[in-house]
């Protein structure tokens, strides 16, 4: 029997997956919440065996909340739901902490899969991302990694927004940070990634057809 909390900021979303875990997993406890608050609170409260994580929930990115939620239970599995590519996003969800990552374009039976795999003490990646994942975590050579893959993930975030386009002052209004805040991230991704200036950022944005992780 499992226990399964799932956190998206959809209701609908939350419906759908619930009946899917329902249907066809040994469910003995199934939580939901919308927030990063919720989700914290249900974890504090209670013990879980998978929790199925939206990435983009409205108060706090997924990634960051993955993080904090493995400082206070190392154990729990966590499994990553996104709308962006699997192979782009698996490995940053496995290096924030995360068991796993599906994309919302996935079967009901692969989500079953991913969730039994996790409540067994595995992980779950498509074998697109397995492949990805190999290559980005089996490399300890960090002058073998792309540019980008240095970069933090509110570092990374910034990139994407620089990419399409926006300024910083926008940029800013969007993440509820200060110009001057922003300005540094800035500047410590143009450092890491051995640019000049916003014009080299756009085009490797583009070229490489990167996609902001967090709303």
């Amino acid at each position: 029997m499992i226990r399964v909390l799932v956190a998206d900021d959809h209701p609908v979303v939350r419906t759908g997956l619930r009946e899917i875990l329902v249907r066809r997993c040994d469910i003995t406890m199934l939580g939901e919440a919308g927030t990063s608050a919720e989700v914290r609170q249900l974890v504090a409260q209670k013990p879980w065996d998978v929790v199925v994580l939206d990435l983009s929930l409205p108060d706090l990115s997924g990634l960051e909340l993955v993080k904090e939620l493995k400082r206070a239970r190392p154990r729990l599995p966590i499994l990553i739901l996104g709308v962006y590519p699997e192979e782009e996003f698996a490995v940053r969800a496995i290096r924030a902490g995360a068991a796993g990552y599906i994309s919302k374009g996935a079967t009901p039976e692969e989500l079953v899969r991913a969730v039994l795999r996790l409540a067994q003490g595995g992980r779950y990646v498509s074998p697109a991302a397995a492949e990805e994942l190999i290559v980005a975590l089996g490399n300890d050579n960090e002058s073998d990694h792309a540019p980008h893959e240095r970069l933090s993930d509110r570092e990374y975030q910034v990139l994407c927004l620089l990419g399409s386009g926006k300024s910083v002052g926008e940029i800013a209004r969007e993440l509820g940070r200060s110009v001057k805040t922003v300005s540094t991230y800035r500047a410590r991704i143009l450092d890491k990634m051995g640019m000049r200036g916003n014009a080299q950022l756009v085009h490797y944005v583009l070229q490489r057809r990167l996609t902001e992780p967090v709303p």
